[in-house]
């Protein structure tokens, strides 16, 4: 549906584009829409965050990828998180911190005291990777935010401690697929 000049009219043989109702009508470019089409479009138009919790609220849980691009909202700088502390099978503690937002999980994250600790480094590379992509996933299902290859290496890239370590390596294999999408041949040493 178009935007552009609205223009009230009253036609008996007129049926709203979105609804079907015959009432009064607003032409929208080519479209004639209900009072309450138009109210749902302004809504879509001005307000996106809203579309996401209104689905939400109505068990709506198919939106299509356009759909994702308009009503993705960005995180706020500050968020609620409450922090859990654990411990391993090896005793090393460990704590868990879970960003909300609305009362859902939109990021993890996981660090312990002795992340200097060399012989831990690789594992907390991947921890780093799982807990990045968990957080992508979780702003996939309660924010609407699109999954994309681009945004999975970014985490990916950004988890890597080491050269050559595991999200490294994943990232670059990973990559092959990037170029392929936009027709270049790039790969991976």
């Amino acid at each position: 549906m178009k935007t552009g000049k609205k223009t009230s009219i009253n036609s008996r043989n007129k049926h709203c584009t979105v609804c079907g109702a015959q009432q009064k009508l607003t032409a929208q470019s080519e479209d004639f829409l209900c009072a309450n089409c138009l109210a749902m479009v302004d809504i879509m138009q001005n307000h996106p965050d809203c579309v996401v919790k209104l689905t939400q609220i109505a068990g709506i849980t198919t939106i299509s990828q356009t759909q994702h691009k308009q009503i993705e909202q960005e995180l706020p700088d500050v968020l609620d998180a409450v922090r859990y502390r654990t411990i391993d099978r090896e005793r090393n503690t460990w704590y868990v911190s879970v960003s909300e937002l609305d009362g859902n999980p939109v990021e993890i994250f996981a660090s312990t005291a002795f992340d200097r600790d060399q012989h831990l480094q690789s594992r907390i590379s991947n921890l780093t990777t799982i807990t990045r992509l968990i957080s992508l996933i979780l702003r996939h299902i309660f924010l609407g935010e699109r999954l994309t290859l681009e945004k999975t290496l970014t985490q990916l890239q950004r988890s890597s401690r080491l050269p050559d370590d595991l999200p490294a390596m994943l990232s670059k294999v990973l990559a092959n697929y990037k170029a392929t999408e936009t027709g270049k041949e790039n790969i991976a040493p």
